[in-house]
């Protein structure tokens, strides 16, 4: 779909090419501060760039201001306009004044301002004698008006027939998946897909735009490079020394995440991730590349996620947004992430991305470290920087700002010389005193644009030219939301840690990272949590023991009652192996262990895996490779990350003979003997399993009360819901573990956890109620949800 998209795009520009007729370009926002900063700037650029070259413009200032008004603050925005250095004055002033005549102000606010901008086109068009190649609308507005102008746009202002039309976006294209999704709907109810333009500002700074086309000129040095083989972790950084002031509204809204992380630094990620292309000139195949690096990301946990929160913050948002003297904000204005991504050429490479506001400076770039095995026998002092294998090797896309102060592209001189193209990056002399992580510039082959460029008169350019790699499709955007949408749910009540802003921070930011998980390597001061007594974490209240139906009782907040479980799971896995060489796991399916599997596969690196055995309590009748499957489950979550032998994984052999869960292809007997042989007395080590909501655990259900009783160890049953056929180990089975552990966890389950905390043993109502090993111990570990309701 997205290739027929971009080709459709391609037409339109092919057409728009070989027509070189009229192109009207309507700036929504015309009198804002983004027009003002950098729209009118880059559209000034676009026409000293265009002028001449076969297209007439003309350019439509447009807002809901009155037009008098409206054209006094649009004359004021282009008082500011101005030319690169390398343009004489006087043709300066002479394509400025063309300028400004082809620019006018109007007032768009209803259907009639929308048909009548229309009229308009098509009169000055016929009146020239000109073709109309096609309209521009940049959307410099609120998305919450996006619709309304779509609306007039699509139904009263379109280009006629053979005309292109282009729409540009400015985020926030919502703020999770399913906002996302909704304007990405209402949107495509007006505009085709390959007419819309997503802009990522981001996209259009020159050493961004450039990650692409070196990855392509250097193909040959990089090939060999470019993966987990040899590089030991990316750093893709945006830091802000301003903080927040004046945009307390929409920084509570959104937050550092949205902000900057689910956009700017996660675009620049796919284009170092993403497979080359064959060919990077092609629109279509780099945003499909692209598509294919978002599915390739690992999901995101909480532990993946550190959070800060300038000292300031809280003040300022109670002044600006009118908030009483106690409210608290959890809003986090500083987030590092590791991210990583699950094929097989960055396989355990950490990406760390990192954004903060009231930082020690202001900085953007992308680090690629790569690995260093090499040791110099001779000290340092003689190390050529040309020739010692044992200097840092690494390639920086430095973004902008630092200490360099302009766009540059770094490469170690032990790695290799470079190729960038003269006509557009030159080389860089080294400065005396200026380091780079650690060495003097003279280490890299550095490289600077020949001319700087706006990112926002880079991408119109590209919007003119119909590139559309530079923006965002919607199914990019929806990938992306579907990847962070999780860790900002599971983030939405983390307190922030508290920091004075600046070079005050010291070290309070830094932070470690150990598979998975990242931590501040610092424990936060005292005194700089003065305002956090009323708002205490979750990780403040302490694991609590109690009893339930007569059995041990751990209760806490998720986080810590899965940290718990994991624990005591790790615990009984070494005891067992100590005293019998071998730990035998029996494992439930559903969406509760989820976060269990997560974190066994995650933080827990000295579990003897090696001598684990891995069993299903129960499984769905549907082929293992269905994403319904228990066992697929159990797969995504926890076995591709971690080294369990191969024949130590013994799925449910539901699907034999091409068929599921016949009762004459005897699969649960089959389970049942591979059971008898390999697990002493057919007694688990641990077993664990799971509450529902009527009181069923396992597959053993109320309705169906087969494997209740009896000497059958695995059965099939019948399930209220589909898929209807199960398999599941019975309960005189379950009965015969060393140890029994259900986790119950969530606000559904209160009402089932207080029944059953009054009824005796009754397995025919709740089976959930006949656990009760004969001989071994049952632990319930419940979370406050479900306990307190």
């Amino acid at each position: 779909m997205l290739t027929v998209a971009m080709c459709l795009a391609l037409l339109g520009c092919l057409q728009a090419q070989e027509f070189k007729g009229h192109v009207s370009i309507i700036l929504l926002g015309a009198t804002g501060d983004l027009a003002k900063k950098y729209l009118w700037q880059g559209l000034f650029q676009l026409y000293l760039d265009e002028a001449g070259k076969g297209h007439s413009f003309s350019f439509h200032g447009a807002a809901l201001t009155a037009p008098q008004q409206g054209q006094k603050l649009m004359d004021k925005a282009l008082e500011s306009l101005s030319c690169p250095k390398d343009l004489a004055l006087s043709h300066c002033d002479e394509l400025k004044g063309q300028f400004l005549q082809l620019s006018q102000y109007r007032q768009l606010k209803t259907a009639e301002d929308y048909q009548t901008l229309n009229k308009d086109i098509e009169t000055q068009v016929q009146q020239d004698g000109l073709w109309e190649a096609g309209r521009i609308f940049y959307f410099s507005v609120p998305p919450f008006a996006y619709a309304d102008i779509a609306r007039n746009i699509n139904s009263s202002c379109r280009p006629h027939p053979g005309a292109w039309l282009r729409v540009v976006l400015e985020k926030p294209f919502g703020h999770d998946h399913l906002s996302a999704q909704q304007l990405a709907s209402e949107l495509g109810s007006f505009f085709q897909e390959e007419e819309m333009y997503r802009v990522d500002h981001y996209l259009g700074k020159q050493a961004v735009a450039q990650i692409l086309p070196f990855r392509d000129q250097n193909r040959k040095a990089l090939d060999g490079l470019w993966s987990r083989h040899h590089v030991e972790r990316v750093e893709i950084i945006m830091k802000e020394t301003v903080d927040a002031e004046g945009r307390a509204s929409f920084y509570e809204e959104y937050g550092v995440i949205r902000d900057t992380l689910q956009n700017h630094l996660t675009e620049i990620l796919t284009l170092v991730a993403m497979e080359l292309p064959h060919n990077i000139s092609s629109s279509a195949a780099v945003l499909q590349h692209k598509l294919q690096a978002f599915q390739a990301l690992r999901g995101l946990q909480k532990s993946s996620a550190i959070l800060g929160q300038y000292q300031a913050y809280n003040e300022q948002v109670r002044r600006e947004l009118k908030k009483p003297d106690g409210f608290q904000s959890l809003t986090p204005t500083f987030a590092g992430v590791l991210v990583h991504i699950d094929n097989l050429r960055w396989e355990g490479v950490p990406f760390i991305l990192v954004s903060g506001k009231a930082l020690d400076e202001r900085v953007g770039y992308v680090r690629v470290l790569f690995k260093n095995r090499a040791y110099c026998t001779q000290s340092e002092r003689h190390w050529a920087s040309e020739q010692s294998r044992c200097l840092p090797k690494q390639i920086i896309f430095h973004i902008g700002h630092g200490e360099l102060g302009h766009p540059t592209i770094l490469v170690s001189r032990n790695l290799f010389k470079p190729y960038l193209p003269t006509q557009s990056w030159k080389e860089v002399q080294a400065e005396p005193g200026l380091r780079l992580f650690g060495r003097p510039l003279s280490d890299y082959y550095a490289f600077r644009p020949v001319r700087e460029q706006d990112a926002y008169s880079v991408l119109l350019s590209h919007i003119f030219h119909c590139r559309k790699e530079s923006f965002i499709t919607t199914e990019n955007l929806l990938a992306s939301w579907v990847f962070w949408t999780p860790l900002l749910d599971s983030l939405a009540f983390e307190v922030p840690r508290l920091y004075p802003g600046g070079a005050e921070n010291g070290h309070l930011l830094d932070f470690e990272f150990s598979g998975g998980q990242l931590s501040f390597s610092q424990r936060q001061p005292e005194v700089l949590m003065p305002e956090l007594g009323s708002v205490p974490k979750p990780s403040d209240f302490q694991v609590l023991r109690a009893q339930y139906r007569e059995s041990p009782l751990v209760t806490a907040w998720p986080e810590e009652l899965i940290s718990q479980l994991a624990s005591d799971i790790e615990a009984t896995a070494e005891q067992s192996v100590r005293r019998f060489g071998k730990f035998h796991l029996a494992l439930s399916g559903g969406s509760s262990p989820i976060a269990l599997f997560q974190q066994l596969a995650t933080g827990h690196y000295s579990f003897p895996w090696a001598h684990t055995h891995l069993w299903l309590v129960d499984e769905r009748c549907v082929p293992l490779s269905d994403p319904e499957s228990n066992f697929q489950g159990l797969q995504a979550h926890l076995l591709q990350h971690v080294r369990v032998p191969y024949c130590n994984i013994h799925p449910m052999p539901v699907h034999l003979h091409q068929r599921l869960c016949a009762e004459e292809d005897q699969g649960a007997q089959t389970y049942a003997s591979e059971i008898s042989a390999l697990v002493a007395n057919s007694s688990f080590d641990l077993v664990l399993l799971g509450m529902g909501t009527d009181g069923h655990t396992a597959s053993l259900f109320p309705q169906s009360p087969t494997g209740l009783d009896g000497d059958q160890l695995v059965v099939l049953t019948e399930s209220p819901l589909r898929p209807h056929q199960r398999m599941s180990l019975s309960l005189p089975l379950i009965n015969r573990a060393k140890k029994v552990a259900v986790l119950v966890m969530g606000r559904t389950k209160r009402e089932i956890t207080m029944l059953v905390s009054r009824v005796g043993h009754e397995p025919k109502k709740w089976p959930i109620s006949g656990v009760l090993p004969l001989s071994g111990q049952l632990v319930w570990y419940m979370d406050y949800e479900a306990f307190l309701g």
